[in-house]
Parts: structure tokens; C-alpha cells; sequence
């Protein structure tokens, strides 16, 4: 059944959100995030302190959209004033493990005794610590600080091995702020 839809996000203090030619900019207290959002059904608005989506004759799938919409913007809202960090574990039983960030480049030495260091380079406005047997990967943009840290934890990835057996590697053990079960 086709409705008028309209949707309202509030935009919290401390927050700037604009919008040019349907680039919404999202600035915060740590910088700025970008991202477009385009369909032709769904009109988007910036109203005082509120986002407003409209769509007319709107079906299910333009208010799944809205609903994405949202969901994305309070994300972008979110690393704009807090940034979004993610913590992986170094779990080594049989060699030990070095790893190191030099510049752009996450570098992983002496993985299961290789001799040739295991590297990654890692997206752009992502920042990387390594504190002891801990990794810090923390981004104002939520897609660029989880795809560090898939890449780091698909470094020490090996296939044709029982993950059982063969438990070494780097771990995410905290996605933004939640523990990760398993």
C-alpha cells in the first residue's frame, strides 16, 4: 500500500549537518564526514535542528531506504563526535608476534616464523595503536575503521588450517564499543 511518508532526525548540539546537492557533510567535535545519499522517490531536507525524509506514494522499499538513511546518518553523527574504535587481540602461543604501523602500513613480523613480514595498508583517516597485545583502530567514518580492522584481522588469516588447533592470529575482540561474542 503506497503512503506519504516523512521521517525527522533530530540533530543533536555540538553537531553541524548540511546539505549540497544531496552530499550530506556531518561536523563534529573530532572533523567532518561525507556521504551521498541518492534516490529519486525520497527528498531529504535540513529543517532548523532536524533532518526531514519525505517520500510521496512512498512503498516498503523507499521507507527501508529512509529508515538506512537514518541509521547512517546517526552513524556519521556518532564518528563526527565521537569516532568509532574497534580492538583487536594479538593471541600468539607459538611464536611471538610483532606488529608495528609505519605510516599507512600496518606490518605483522614473525608470524608462525615467517621470516618475511606480513603488511596491509591501511584506509585513509584511520588511526592504529598498538599497546601491548592490544590494537586500536579508531576512524571518524564507521566503513573505513571497520575495513582496518578487517584487514588487519585478515592478515593473519590461513587457509586449509583447523582454527581449532591453530589459534594464532589477531582478533577483533570489540566492534564500537560491544564485545564480540564467539
Amino acid at each position: 500500500m503506497k503512503q506519504d511518508l516523512k521521517e525527522e532526525l533530530k540533530i543533536p548540539e555540538n553537531t553541524n549537518i548540511t546539505l549540497d546537492n544531496r552530499m550530506f557533510t556531518v561536523k563534529g567535535l573530532k572533523g567532518e564526514v561525507k556521504r551521498r545519499f541518492y534516490n529519486p522517490k525520497i527528498t531529504a531536507r535540513v529543517i532548523g535542528d532536524s533532518v526531514v525524509f519525505e517520500s510521496k506514494k512512498a512503498t516498503k522499499r523507499e521507507k527501508k531506504l529512509i529508515k538506512t538513511y537514518i541509521a547512517h546518518l546517526k552513524s556519521m553523527i556518532k564518528g563526527a563526535n565521537e569516532a568509532h574504535v574497534y580492538k583487536l587481540k594479538i593471541c600468539s602461543g607459538h611464536f611471538p608476534m610483532t606488529a608495528s604501523v609505519k605510516g599507512s602500513l600496518f606490518e605483522l613480523k614473525n608470524f608462525y616464523g615467517e621470516t618475511v613480514p606480513r603488511t596491509t595498508a591501511l584506509p585513509e583517516g584511520v588511526n592504529v595503536k598498538v599497546e601491548g597485545q592490544y590494537i586500536l583502530v579508531e576512524g571518524i567514518d564507521k566503513a573505513a575503521a571497520s575495513r582496518a580492522a578487517s584487514l588487519i584481522e585478515l592478515l593473519t588469516r590461513r587457509s586449509g588450517f583447523d582454527k581449532r588447533v591453530f589459534q594464532d592470529g589477531i582478533f577483533i575482540v570489540e566492534k564500537d564499543g560491544e564485545l564480540v561474542k564467539g
